[in-house]
């Protein structure tokens, strides 16, 4: 009798200690779970936080620059769109033509000071970029292959009519696109003179290589 009784007992208690063993094992296995939640909306909230900080740093750039640029917007030579500052080809260059007209040399001349004041304060430069039509280059003007050489001319006459009022030079450059990109349709005038047209784009500068700077 009292072997079956010892033999009860040990049976009973190989029983609690594997069931001990198993809520070990489980309860191990919800702290790892918990903490990988917890690591995750951790991970979720610090995503969040930092995509509020961009679009409020984003906001409040285009906000700088509208205001640097309230004199020129206010009188509808420029447009501002997602911080792209938009200027018609017509006010600054005749058709087929790199050389600045008088009111688009005026019109560099009222940008120059305003854009100087706004990079004063911003770790940015300015990337002019010209754009054209997609009628081909006339075939009278023997100064431009095509459009794309067009819009390059045109973007390096605005890069240095923004330098020679008083833009800082290491601050802007040029950029050409010809007829890509457009705005409008180019099947009629009033999409193609909309495509016409040259950009002026804060963009960030290019973070320097700490190992290029040691060499």
């Amino acid at each position: 009798m009292s072997d079956e009784i010892e033999l009860e007992s040990e049976s009973t208690a190989t029983t609690w200690a594997a069931f001990g063993d198993l809520m070990s094992v489980l309860l191990g296995a919800f702290v790892l779970i918990l903490a990988g939640v917890i690591a995750m909306q951790v991970q979720l909230s610090n995503q969040l936080d930092e995509t509020v900080r961009q679009r409020e740093s984003e906001a409040a750039r285009l906000k700088t620059l509208e205001q640097a640029l309230a004199g020129p917007l206010a009188g509808g030579r420029v447009t501002v769109i997602n911080g792209r500052i938009g200027i018609s080809g017509s006010v600054l260059f005749a058709l087929n033509s790199d050389r600045l007209q008088p009111e688009g040399r005026d019109l560099l001349q009222s940008l120059a000071a305003p854009l100087s004041e706004y990079l004063q304060s911003r770790d940015e430069l300015l990337m002019v970029s010209g754009f054209t039509d997609d009628r081909p280059v006339l075939d009278s003007n023997m100064r431009f292959a095509d459009n794309l050489e067009l819009s390059a001319a045109r973007a390096m006459t605005v890069t240095r009519g923004l330098i020679a009022a008083g833009v800082p030079s290491r601050s802007v450059f040029a950029a050409a696109f010809g007829a890509e990109q457009p705005v409008s349709s180019n099947e009629d005038e009033a999409g193609r003179s909309k495509n016409r047209r040259v950009e002026i784009a804060p963009i960030p500068k290019p973070k320097t290589d700490a190992a290029t700077d040691a060499d």
